[in-house]
């Protein structure tokens, strides 16, 4: 619908831009008439004025004719030989009119005194005792050859018939090539809010799996502890529901999120594992893209617990100009074994579709430890 929208606003445009240059053209005698008139060099001459209206308004029905009938062929159709063969025939048809309707100069004739004059000589008589004292006649030079099919007149109007033409094809054309890049900008979009949803969907389902083998396991050991854990799954399901598919949430809800996901978490595990998390209380009004976190914390949870041997997470959220996420997990000797999840690369595909180059993500994976370390900016 927007990319109809401007398609239609892009036409107006256009068509607005002729209508100016056309209007500008045709007031511009009657400003040259008016200057010339108030300097009083001439009078205000109507019948001059409606015969240059008339050579405008016949370039005027070409120039239509050309924009909805010819133009459309070369700019959106790509009909090349068929464009330049119409256009050829009209401006074979146009210097053909020129040369029949160009104004015939009549010959000149003598006036009645210099035709009585013919009729009488006066070789002999000085110039002063002529009557009327006119001066003799001379005779004007013939146009010798055959006569001129096509003027200069003539080759000037085709000329300008042909420009005309070319600035139609050049404004078309640039209104084209925007409407275009429009059009590409908008599937770019639709494509990347796609592609976003893809991910995020990715998300949710192993997120649930999570969360409902940890109440599972809850319900015969500790079904306080079990229905405690459904109150918590429902404000994430809500959460999820509710905000995960807008583009930005509040930074403090995504925050209070993430503490929730490892309070849940931690229900399950023994006192080898050490949790240890650190959430800013008090955040600026900023946004952020929803779950864009919690794919770090679900691998530390998924990778990093053992139950041979004690293990870690590290959590910590620091906020100012921009965001700073650092997880640090032990490494299981034998990874936990769910299906699911989403990967590091779909996670770096994330990123770099909603901030191109403006992340960090470095992630080291030593020996006894996993650790990742993402900055993000806030809007």
């Amino acid at each position: 619908m927007r990319f109809i929208y401007w398609m239609k606003q892009s036409s107006r445009q256009e068509n607005v831009t002729y209508l100016a240059m056309w209007v500008m053209l045709f007031v511009t005698p009657v400003l040259s008439m008016y200057v010339n008139t108030s300097a009083g060099h001439d009078s205000f001459e109507w019948n001059e004025l409606w015969h240059i209206w008339q050579k405008f308004a016949v370039f005027l029905a070409l120039f239509l004719v050309h924009n909805f009938l010819l133009a459309p062929l070369l700019i959106q159709g790509q009909k090349r030989l068929q464009y330049f063969t119409l256009t050829l025939s009209i401006v074979t048809c146009f210097i053909i009119y020129q040369c029949n309707t160009r104004p015939d100069f009549p010959d000149r004739k003598h006036p009645p005194m210099e035709q009585g004059m013919h009729h009488h000589s006066f070789p002999d008589a000085p110039s002063a005792e002529r009557p009327g004292n006119v001066p003799p006649h001379k005779p004007e030079r013939e146009h010798v050859g055959p006569p001129r099919f096509i003027g200069e007149h003539d080759i000037v109007a085709s000329v300008i018939l042909i420009l005309m033409f070319g600035m139609n094809l050049g404004v078309k054309g640039y209104f084209k090539s925007r409407n275009d890049r429009r059009k590409m900008q908008q599937l770019e979009k639709q494509n990347l809010e796609q592609q976003l949803e893809y991910l995020k969907y990715q998300i949710n389902p192993h997120f649930f799996m999570n969360t409902l083998n940890n109440i599972h396991a809850l319900v015969d050991i500790e079904p306080a502890k079990a229905q405690q854990t459904i109150l918590e799954l429902s404000k994430m399901m809500r959460f999820i529901l509710y905000e995960g598919d807008k583009n930005g949430v509040p930074l403090s809800r995504e925050i209070e999120f993430i503490g929730t996901y490892v309070r849940l978490m931690s229900l399950r595990y023994t006192d080898k594992v050490t949790i240890r998390m650190e959430l800013p209380s008090g955040v600026p009004e900023k946004t952020i893209p929803p779950l864009i976190l919690i794919p770090f914390v679900e691998n530390a949870f998924k990778h990093g617990i053992s139950y041979q041997k004690p293990s870690f997470i590290d959590i910590k959220v620091t906020v100012g100009q921009q965001l700073t996420f650092t997880c640090r997990n032990s490494k299981a000797e034998t990874p936990n074994q769910e299906k699911g999840g989403v990967g590091l690369n779909n996670v770096r595909r994330r990123l770099r579709l909603l901030y191109g180059e403006n992340f960090t993500l470095n992630i080291k994976d030593n020996p006894e430890d996993y650790h990742v370390e993402l900055i993000i900016p806030l809007s």
